[in-house]
Formats: structure tokens, sequence, C-alpha cells
């Protein structure tokens, strides 16, 4: 794999052979998780919605304090590092972007921001999928909520715990008990016939995809109380990585054998409206 990065003596960025790439080791990124990333599917040398994406990743900057990020050098990162590997025609693109060098401490040093577009195989989408709940909220209040940060722990625990029930995804309430959202994604219910995601107030990620799911298909923003989990008739996940995915069990409580009419419905309206604009 070919990577592209900018910064940590690279100056305006470099396409280099993953084991050549180095960044220093007091890299801010390493040392305290003080950074912003983006996910964005790549097929066939074409990034999807790689626009919203970049804006995403200025607001999580600007969201943890950071310099915004150059997104004009980091589109051409993307398209340099995507050409650079002709041999992925369905990638997984994953733009990095660091304070940079700093002291080993939480206060920042003064150095230049690192960035750093990888690319790696898209895994394929299961027809559907079931979840489990997560043991730790999600604190709707806190610094980092709703922003896509490098320090990324809490969920990298609670998908383990989520795979070691036979699970693809754990799904975190937030403090006020309400629904909030996956460890990478969003989550869309049906409850009382309408469809319903937790709004922003919640706490989750503006995903990209539940953006477009909101636009292209409809639903509600609203807050779902844990307790009404058992009301639901359908639910499905939303991410890059996932595009509309239909949830069939939520730990031992049965949503649906299938996908149901609403939730096939989205999926077929992603698809179409995903294919025909590649940047919407």
């Amino acid at each position: 794999m070919r990577v592209w990065i900018a910064g940590a003596g690279y100056g305006r960025g470099a396409v280099l052979e993953e084991k050549d790439a180095r960044i220093p080791v007091a890299d801010h990124g390493i040392t305290v998780g003080d950074g912003v990333f983006e996910t964005v599917r790549a097929q066939n040398g074409r990034p999807f919605a790689l626009t919203r994406h970049l804006k995403r990743l200025a607001r999580s900057a600007q969201g943890l304090g950071m310099d915004e990020p150059d997104l004009e050098l980091i589109a051409d990162g993307v398209a340099q590092a995507v050409a650079a590997n002709p041999e992925l025609p369905d990638a997984r693109v994953r733009i990095t972007v660091t304070d940079g060098a700093g002291p080993l401490g939480s206060d920042r040093g003064q150095g230049e921001q690192t960035a750093i577009v990888a690319l790696g195989p898209f895994p394929g989408i299961a027809p559907a999928t079931d979840v489990a709940l997560a043991p730790w909220p999600r604190n709707e209040f806190g610094a980092l909520a709703g922003l896509k940060t490098t320090s990324y722990a809490d969920n990298v625990r609670a998908l383990a715990y989520a795979r070691e029930r036979g699970a693809t995804e754990a799904v975190f309430r937030n403090i006020g008990g309400n629904l909030c959202e996956g460890t990478g994604s969003n989550v869309f219910v049906v409850l009382d016939g309408r469809l319903v995601t937790p709004p922003l107030s919640a706490g989750p990620l503006a995903g990209i995809t539940r953006e477009l799911v909101l636009e292209w298909f409809g639903g509600e923003e609203e807050d779902v109380p844990m307790e009404r989990l058992p009301e639901i008739t359908e639910a499905f996940l939303t991410s890059t990585g996932r595009d509309v995915q239909p949830i069939l069990n939520i730990d031992d409580q049965r949503v649906s054998a299938e996908p149901g009419p609403v939730t096939a419905k989205a999926m077929a309206v992603f698809a179409e409206r995903s294919a025909a604009d590649i940047d919407p």
C-alpha cells in the first residue's frame, strides 16, 4: 500500500510506500489522541461524498481547538493516494489529521499538523446485522461529543464487547437515558410508524450517511428513550462502512426477521441516489 503524508518533515505532501512513512514519536495523535479523521469510500478511483467529509473534518478540528486543516491540500492528497493504489478498486480511504509533534502531555506544541491518507480494501457489507447495547453511556455534554476524533478507545472497547456477543456493532445510550449512536454508525428506528433518529443534541456524530438518508428519504430527529426500544418495529444502521444496514436483533430482542418495508425503501433510495451522484 502507498500512503500520502504531509507535515512531519514531508512539506506539502508525498506519496510513500507504507513501510517508508514515518511520523515523530511525540506526535500528539499518538501520545494523547489529539487529532481528527474521516473514512471515505472510493470506488474505481472516485471517493464518495468527499466534500461533505472534508467539511466535517474541519468542523471536528474546530471543535477540538485545532487549526483548520488545509482542505484543498488534503483533497489533493486523497486523489494522489487513490491513484497510487490502483489495485484497490473498492477502497476504504482513511484521512487523519493530528496536531503534530508536541509535549508528552496535554499541552500543545507549536509545530505543523500531520496529515495522512491511507488506503485499505473496503469490507463487504452484510445484508443485515445484530447489535449489542454497550454498558457504558455516551456523554452528550462532553467536549468531544459529536466530533470525529482519534480518541477512539471507548469505541474499540465497546465494539470488542459487541463482538464477544456475536454482534457486529455496539450501540450506546447517552447520560440522559436516550438512544445515541453506534461505535461507528448512526441508528434509525421505526417507532409509532415513524422513522426516527436521535438528534445531534443527544450526542451522536453527524454522520454523512445519516445526513443523506434524512435528505433523500426523510425521517425525524427525536429523542428515543431506551425503555421504548421494545416498541420499535424496524431499525437500521447508517455509515460509510455499512450504507443502510438493517438490524435484526438488539441484544436478545428480535426487531424483525427480515428488513421491514421502511428499511427496504431507505436502502433502495440510498443505493439509487448515491450511484447517481458521487459528491452529493
